[in-house]
């Protein structure tokens, strides 16, 4: 069955080590099989449609492609474009978020991780909230998100295994992936 799906890679772009131009990304995920291949920002954010609805399999084979075709060791997330509706639907912190780039998204290489936040979501955070979705995370980061104590306690519980987006590029990767043209 195909279908949209939408690849968040870790740390592409981030310092001089991961560089990755997203012409060059875009051709990698098309080698791999992948059709109507579009970036989004300079952050290795793609959306893409599979043959297969398999986005385990998807970020396996990215992540290896990535590493054996460009050099670059990066952890890669793959939602299915139908995840990140709901994730977009769910969002119980739109009320108290009065700011897009301060909200959080994150969202675990394996959905099951999302257990290890649950020791998280009884904890006083100040103005800072989390809650916890059914495939991702929500973090409101009053105070900006490097002053934050919750999204470095989320790092903490998750590791390398999730990848965060705020939510003016969840949108717009909401929105690209709704796009079929």
């Amino acid at each position: 069955m195909a279908g949209r799906q939408v690849a968040l890679i870790r740390g592409i772009n981030v310092g001089r080590a991961k560089r990755v131009a997203m012409a060059d990304l875009r051709a990698l995920v098309e080698d791999l099989g992948y059709r109507d291949v579009r970036t989004l920002l300079n952050s290795g954010n793609v959306v893409f449609t599979s043959p297969r609805a398999a986005p385990l399999a998807a970020a396996a084979r990215i992540e290896k492609a990535l590493a054996t075709g460009l050099g670059v060791s990066a952890r890669v997330t793959v939602l299915a474009a139908a995840e990140l509706a709901a994730a977009v639907a769910d969002n119980p912190l739109l009320e108290v978020a009065a700011d897009p780039s301060r909200l959080l998204v994150a969202v675990p290489s394996d959905p099951a991780d999302r257990s290890k936040l649950e020791p998280l979501v009884e904890q006083d955070w100040d103005k800072d909230v989390l809650a916890v979705g059914p495939r991702v995370a929500y973090l409101w980061c009053a105070g900006g998100i490097l002053a934050s104590r919750l999204a470095e306690a989320v790092g903490r519980a998750l590791g390398d295994a999730v990848t965060t987006r705020n939510w003016a590029t969840v949108m717009k990767l909401h929105a690209l992936a709704g796009d079929q043209r």
